[in-house]
């Protein structure tokens, strides 16, 4: 992947991290729910930093999971 492409990668995953932050604020469910879920988009935002493509594809399985409606167990 060329250098202007990588940077596109880069701006939509940092768009769609911001996104799935805002989405997951949003949830009406319990915050040890919301915390674990968080932990998982920190997760992948660090992941980016050493592993773009795959930090894009954990995203959109996160984000295939939440459109799913699976979430994780509470934290506790």
């Amino acid at each position: 992947m060329g250098h202007d492409g990588q940077l596109q990668l880069y701006a939509a995953v940092a768009d769609r991290l911001k996104e799935a932050h805002t989405r997951v604020r949003a949830l009406q469910v319990p915050e040890g729910v919301r915390m674990a879920l968080t932990r998982k988009l920190l997760v992948i935002t660090a992941a980016a930093k050493h592993d773009l493509a795959g930090a894009e594809r954990r995203l959109t399985r996160f984000s295939e999971d939440l459109d799913a409606g699976l979430l994780p167990e509470e934290d506790h």
